[in-house]
């Protein structure tokens, strides 16, 4: 499988049809664009089930790439130290107490700019091990080779997250040491090996409405577009490149959950990073916008993320379930 979403820095002459269509939900009344993202929503989902996943840093720190938002990358002094990869027990101790939390999916996270063999092997082991707990695996490992995509699939591996962070056109302000089309090159290994694709992006870096509308696109574009659309809201962290970026409005983070619903139907829509930033009002108009899946737990890879205890209080206040 080949995906191709030719890179450029500037806007493109001719939008693609789903870029114009998703730039014109973001610009609907916010009534109007509610409405019809609900009605996605419940064609396809039980509005009142919301997914659960919690996710661990596995191997933290001392990431090469110079991605402007991430704490963990080495250019950066944000006060995360490099750390080794985690041995096998502590990880599958982990997943068994996220497990009897109610999470249905783990996912482990490793900030490299892609895995070695050897480290790959060991990963593997962690897969198989929370797989044989009865819960659905996750991992997001940086580049993949079609060969070490292969490699996982064998482990029992479910999912894989590799997000495209923003749109084609803005990307390079936020990245330079990897290209829009290597982040496409290993969505198309892991779609090639029959594991399932976990991709999103980050709003409120500084790009506007037409640049989320390019991100959507690039999602719905692909074929088919993601199992799991993770929406990350920036977390702005001092010492980053990012890190005194003011906090998105959180109505326009409402719109772009609520188009990414439109766009992808079919996909579980998951409010990640940035999330503790949100009121209880403003996380319960996301739900209605159509996310329907969150992570569960105290931090999310280096930054922090509603207590269980919120969320439960949430949930119950809402009258919502999460999913069995």
């Amino acid at each position: 499988m080949s995906l191709t979403l030719a890179p450029s820095t500037t806007q493109p002459a001719t939008p693609s049809a789903t870029r114009a269509r998703i730039a014109a939900m973001l610009a609907l009344p916010l009534p109007e664009l509610m409405f019809q993202a609900q009605s996605v929503h419940r064609q396809h989902f039980d509005p009142t089930e919301v997914q659960i996943s919690t996710l661990l840093s596995i191997k933290t720190g001392g990431c090469p790439e110079d991605c402007g938002y991430c704490p963990q990358s080495a250019g950066f002094d944000a006060g995360v130290p490099a750390s080794k990869l985690m041995e096998l027990e502590p990880v599958l101790e982990a997943a068994r107490r996220a497990r009897d939390a109610g999470a249905q999916r783990f996912c482990m996270g490793a900030a490299w700019r892609s895995p070695k063999d050897h480290d790959l092997d060991r990963v593997a082991a962690m897969v198989a091990g929370v797989k044989a707990l009865g819960m659905e695996t996750c991992v997001t490992l940086g580049m993949l080779r079609p060969d070490q995509a292969e490699r996982l699939k064998t482990a029992g591996l479910d999912y894989y997250n590799h997000n495209l962070d923003t749109s084609p056109e803005f990307y390079g302000r936020i990245i330079t040491t990897r290209v829009y089309q290597d982040r496409l090159d290993t969505l198309a290994a892991v779609r090639d090996a029959g594991i399932n694709v976990c991709c999103g992006g980050i709003i409120g870096m500084g790009e506007d409405l037409n640049d989320r509308a390019g991100l959507l696109a690039a999602l719905a574009d692909l074929d088919p577009y993601p199992e799991s659309v993770p929406i990350n809201a920036l977390v702005a962290v001092k010492g980053t490149a990012l890190g005194e970026t003011a906090p998105i409005d959180p109505i326009e983070f409402v719109r772009t959950i609520a188009a990414a619903r439109i766009a992808m139907p079919k996909s579980y829509v998951r409010l990640s990073a940035g999330r503790e930033q949100l009121s209880d009002e403003a996380q319960a108009l996301c739900f209605l916008a159509g996310a329907n899946s969150i992570f569960y737990g105290d931090t999310l890879l280096t930054t922090s993320n509603p207590a269980v205890a919120r969320d439960n209080a949430l949930f119950a206040k809402l009258g919502m379930n999460r999913q069995a």
